[in-house]
């Protein structure tokens, strides 16, 4: 009755619960437009929040927002056959209305993806503007549909990832500052600044000088910010930013996200912490130069670290880590390390001992292990921290020298997890048969939501994983990349390796009520995880 009553549309609050439940599901969301009224009503909303960084690779969209062009603009480019004829002649919502999270740089290269597929089939004759003239024209047309229509924007993304959008960039950069209202319900502000060579040369111009200018402005224009996304090594823009007198979030801003920063020679960083009077969580991912004099500045601060999300790619110091872990390993819910597999195994063995240590509360551990000790210890850091763990990933490297890792992993990491996890990822090479059983029936008791194996050179385990999961339903998504499917399933049409490629199987499962994805899109990527970080 309730189901029939939220198909009907009669419980309008609980049937929107359900429809947001599908929010970044996307393939869904468009059947769920179909089902009635009320459907679309809630759904479509959904689906035109984001519109550019949708992965679908079609961008007509671009053209549902010129139908918002005023006619004068419209016709010009019909007599000119810009568009062709090809804007829809009605719309049966204000979807401008709908954005809430936009990236700049994606906006502007959705833009010139439109243009490729639409507009390069005509002939330069017939064309009334020059390819960047008309981007640009485009680009500050539809911002200019945004500010129109009042858009409640949640999330700006600053993108400078190279020279050539950028001059697109400060366009928009400039109207956003003449409409200040635009960005006035901003809450998430998101700046990625390159570190590539070609950019480094361009932070020499003027251009980049009035770029550095308008995105100081845009932070000062923000009275109410409480997220900001760093990236890239140019921290001392970000530092001129944090420090300025005129920065007014000290009593706003609870998260900050470091993002393949370079700390290397950074003296003022307490300061910046010393002003934040609200901040709630601090994510460090991938970034350089921990040092002493880093940790030095984090130790004195009267307040405290809540040091949330620890990534680490490079470490030449484990004092600094101590010192850091000391001040604030009661917070750390996020951690992970990818030294490579060529890394000092002293400090391997030291890093995991101070978090076994120091840091009880981790929800998501991304661990390597191609030794024996390693392994181990992570064994222990799981144990510690079991009635907290809700994310794992465990790799090892393919070199031959790692069978015994591999046998080790999976002979016991069955009988220590939790009861129940979000999300399991085992890229284990060279997993044997006889192994992978054992870990299928050590872990009969763990509920695993979304469950990945990536297996390159290992025995043929989907027998095994059809009779120990899919017929005991022990997961709800999965994905198996495995290099053994071409040789075993001679009925494909190409020579994939990722289950999901076959339908047969994709089907015999779907009969357990388990959705088998790609191993791709299943897997939680760091760039992706920290886009997601509260």
């Amino acid at each position: 009755m309730s189901c029939s009553k939220i198909f009907s549309g009669n419980l309008p609050e609980l049937t929107y619960k359900v429809i947001k439940y599908f929010q970044n599901d996307y393939s869904t969301l468009h059947s769920c437009i179909l089902v009635n009224r009320l459907w679309c009503r809630l759904a479509i909303p959904l689906l035109w929040e984001n519109p550019f960084s949708i992965p679908t690779g079609n961008y007509k969209f671009i053209e549902v927002y010129l139908n918002n062009l005023n006619d004068d603009f419209k016709t010009k480019l019909n007599e000119h056959k810009i568009i062709n004829n090809s804007l829809p002649l009605n719309t049966l919502f204000n979807y401008p209305k709908f954005l809430k999270n936009l990236n700049i740089y994606k906006f502007i290269f959705s833009v010139e993806k439109w243009f490729e597929t639409t507009i390069r089939t005509i002939k330069p004759e017939n064309r009334l503007y020059s390819v960047s003239d008309f981007i640009r024209l485009i680009d500050i047309s539809l911002f200019k549909i945004f500010i129109e229509n009042e858009v409640y924007l949640h999330t700006l993304e600053i993108e400078i990832s190279g020279t050539y959008y950028n001059t697109y960039i400060d366009n928009i950069l400039e109207l956003i500052l003449q409409n200040p209202n635009f960005i006035y319900n901003i809450r998430n502000l998101k700046l990625y600044i390159s570190s590539s060579t070609d950019f480094w040369f361009y932070t020499n111009s003027n251009e980049y000088t009035l770029i550095k200018y308008h995105i100081f402005q845009i932070i000062n224009l923000r009275q109410n910010l409480k997220k900001i996304f760093l990236s890239y090594d140019n921290f001392s823009l970000y530092q001129s930013l944090l420090l300025s007198k005129d920065y007014n979030c000290s009593n706003t801003l609870n998260t900050i996200i470091f993002y393949y920063i370079d700390f290397k020679s950074i003296i003022n960083l307490n300061e910046i912490f010393e002003q934040l009077n609200v901040l709630e969580s601090v994510h460090i991912i991938n970034c350089y130069s921990l040092s002493i004099s880093f940790t030095q500045q984090i130790i004195n601060l009267t307040k405290p670290f809540k040091l949330k999300s620890l990534f680490i790619n490079e470490i030449s110091q484990i004092e600094p880590l101590e010192l850091l872990f000391q001040k604030s390993g009661d917070y750390l819910e996020n951690f992970g390390y990818d030294f490579g597999f060529i890394y000092n195994l002293l400090f391997k063995q030291q890093l995991l001992e101070l978090i076994i240590k120091y840091c009880k509360n981790i929800r998501f551990l991304d661990s390597c292990g191609n030794d024996d000790r390693i392994i181990h210890l992570v064994f222990n850091l799981i144990e510690n921290i079991k009635q907290n763990l809700n994310y794992l990933s465990i790799s090892t490297s393919s070199y031959d020298n790692n069978r015994e890792c591999s046998s080790i992993i999976l002979q016991n990491l069955g009988q220590i997890l939790p009861t129940k996890l979000e999300y399991l990822r085992l890229s284990i090479h060279h997993i044997k048969i006889s192994d992978f059983e054992v870990f299928l029936k050590n872990s009969q008791d763990t509920f695993i939501k979304k469950l990945l194996i990536h297996n390159t050179t290992g025995q043929d385990i989907l027998p095994s994983i059809k009779n120990y999961i899919m017929k005991k339903k022990k997961v709800k998504y999965l994905s198996i990349y495995n290099s053994y499917f071409v040789a075993r399933l001679y009925d494909i049409v190409d020579h994939s390796s990722d289950l999901f490629s076959f339908n047969n199987e994709v089907k015999e499962f779907g009969l357990y009520n388990i959705k088998v994805q790609s191993y791709s899109s299943l897997m939680i990527r760091l760039s992706d995880f920290v886009k997601e970080l509260d």
